[in-house]
């Protein structure tokens, strides 16, 4: 499959994250997770969230900050093939609405456990370890550097 649209969008990845629905889709994901996470009897309220933090940390590190390039055949010539999903919303420009957005739900979800967690230790310092590293490579600065050249082919 050949993406595009006769040279309107050279690379979907640039602009999934406007797509109509796609922050309902990305709440009620998390939320029915979360959900099924507190319908199990032998998971704690506590527990819950933080697996739950977790869980949407790791994933969203992997998704944004791991896989690299297009999924389809794109027709940038492959400008795009060593650029995280990160570097490729809306086309690099830095903290654009959606940059903003993506930045954010983490901030958020990692306070709403700590509030739910009532700060507990053991998960305050789990939580805002797995919080600083999806939120580190979302800095301008690290914008098409890699740490330790870790992921840099």
């Amino acid at each position: 499959m050949i993406a595009g649209d006769h040279g309107r969008i050279k690379n979907p990845n640039s602009c999934w994250t406007e797509s109509r629905g796609f922050y309902l889709f990305y709440f009620i994901f998390v939320t029915v997770f979360h959900l099924i996470l507190l319908s199990l009897p032998f998971i704690t309220t506590s527990m819950a969230w933080t697996i739950t933090n977790l869980a949407h940390n790791i994933s969203h590190f992997y998704f944004l900050h791991i896989i690299k390039g297009t999924p389809w055949i794109s027709t940038d010539e492959g400008k795009h093939i060593r650029e995280t999903h990160w570097e490729q919303i809306d086309d690099g420009a830095q903290w654009s609405r959606q940059r903003k957005i993506l930045f954010s739900i983490p901030i958020i979800l990692f306070l709403l456990t700590s509030l739910y967690t009532k700060n507990n230790e053991m998960h305050f310092i789990t939580n805002f370890i797995s919080l600083i590293f999806v939120l580190l490579p979302k800095l301008p600065s690290f914008h098409h550097r890699r740490l330790f050249d870790i992921n840099k082919y």
